[in-house]
């Protein structure tokens, strides 16, 4: 795939501008990626020049360059989906919710044997562990109880 390696960077802001954002403003790390690389770009340096003193690949810099002709700051900033759509619906979620707070020694597998019983619905286990943080809810892992250990440790331990 070949660039048109004499694209022009389009001053949206002035430099002065961009570099007081960089300096003041900006907080999210990609985007700030970005806006160093239109302040090289703005400096004199060509994509590939750019690029390469970011770490980055020139298609890459080319295409922050055209997200930031077409929409200027606005096309810094990162566009994610969303991802996929859950497979529980919110009510459902409502409902696994009211049912996981009835007890609070669930093991994920037992939460994800209950959402297959309950609304037939296939889960990982590691999917199960996004939608407990999801509804608000903390799990861990269970420390092992030594078998040997006296009912009364902590004031046995007192005492001594």
């Amino acid at each position: 795939m070949s660039r048109n390696p004499s694209m022009k960077v389009k001053k949206w802001i002035t430099s002065e501008e961009l570099k007081k954002r960089i300096k003041d403003k900006e907080k999210d790390v990609k985007v700030l990626n970005r806006m160093h690389f239109i302040n090289y770009l703005y400096s004199g340096c060509s994509v590939p020049e750019a690029s390469e003193k970011l770490g980055i690949t020139k298609v890459t810099g080319y295409n922050w360059l055209e997200r930031w002709n077409q929409d200027g700051y606005e096309g810094l900033i990162p566009r994610f989906a969303g991802g996929r759509p859950s497979k529980l619906t919110d009510y459902q979620k409502i409902q696994l919710k009211e049912l996981l707070t009835k007890r609070d020694d669930w093991t994920t597998k037992e939460i994800r044997n209950l959402i297959y019983q309950r609304f037939q619905v296939e889960y990982s286990l590691k999917q199960v562990r996004f939608i407990l943080r999801d509804l608000g809810l903390k799990y861990g892992k269970p420390y092992p109880q030594d078998y040997r250990r006296p009912r009364d440790a902590e004031k046995q331990l007192k005492k001594t």
